[in-house]
């Protein structure tokens, strides 16, 4: 039997299966886009699905720091949208 693969939350620290987490990758090209398959090509971070967690990348600006560039408000609604939606 495999142990479910696991990841941190950039929100909250704590480690949770990927498949309870949203994945954001950063592509070659430098796009950034919610990877809701999980499997697109690129360097990824996760979130949890919680608000609180959303907040608190947004005040630290962690994942401009984590992808070491500029996140645009776009890309932080179309993450609070695939929240909602789950």
């Amino acid at each position: 039997m495999k142990k479910p693969v696991q990841r941190t939350c950039m929100g909250c620290n704590e480690k949770k299966d990927k498949k309870e987490l949203i994945r954001i990758v950063k592509n070659k090209q430098n796009e950034i886009c919610v990877d809701e398959t999980g499997k697109k090509e690129g360097r990824g971070a996760y979130i949890c699905k919680d608000n609180k967690c959303l907040d608190k990348i947004l005040k630290s600006k962690r994942l401009e720091k984590v992808f070491d560039m500029k996140i645009s408000d776009e890309i932080y609604e179309n993450l609070r949208g695939v929240m909602f939606d789950k």
